[in-house]
């Protein structure tokens, strides 16, 4: 099977919640957020309103790899009032320009936004994931 990828940003964290157990992979059922998940302690409530009722998968530290990402790209892109007046978004001129940055980095790339200075912050995978229990151990 193939392993779940998480960043590193958040390994820890996941790490000490597998020292009690199995973790659960919920995915976004809201329409406005695809491809959306998040990773909980098994047996916790389900994360939010987002998220499925039920876990799509249940994670053990094996099924586990991690992945240290760096920025690759930082641009300004321009921001419009939502429909409702109440939340903001990116023009889609923007939505353009950061779909083609994304398309550039490569697999795996994302895209996160940064408020403080409205900017799109591109970023790729620096190396191939490895496993959790390694990550973990090399930090022991």
């Amino acid at each position: 099977m193939t392993p779940y990828i998480i960043s590193e940003h958040n390994a820890a964290k996941i790490a000490r919640w597998l020292k009690r157990g199995p973790v659960a992979l919920y995915r976004s059922i809201n329409l406005s957020n695809p491809g959306e998940e998040w990773l909980v302690p098994h047996g916790d409530s389900k994360p939010n309103w987002q998220a499925a009722n039920e876990p799509e998968r249940i994670l053990t530290v094996t099924e586990i790899a991690v992945v240290k990402y760096v920025e690759v790209k930082r641009f300004r892109v321009g921001i419009r009032m939502g429909s409702q007046g109440l939340s903001v978004k990116v023009t889609d001129g923007g939505t353009r320009r950061i779909r083609a940055a994304v398309a550039k980095a490569g697999e795996g790339a994302f895209y996160s936004f940064d408020y403080s200075t409205q900017e799109a912050v591109i970023w790729k995978p620096d190396g191939e994931p490895i496993p959790l229990t390694k990550w973990i151990e090399e930090r022991q």
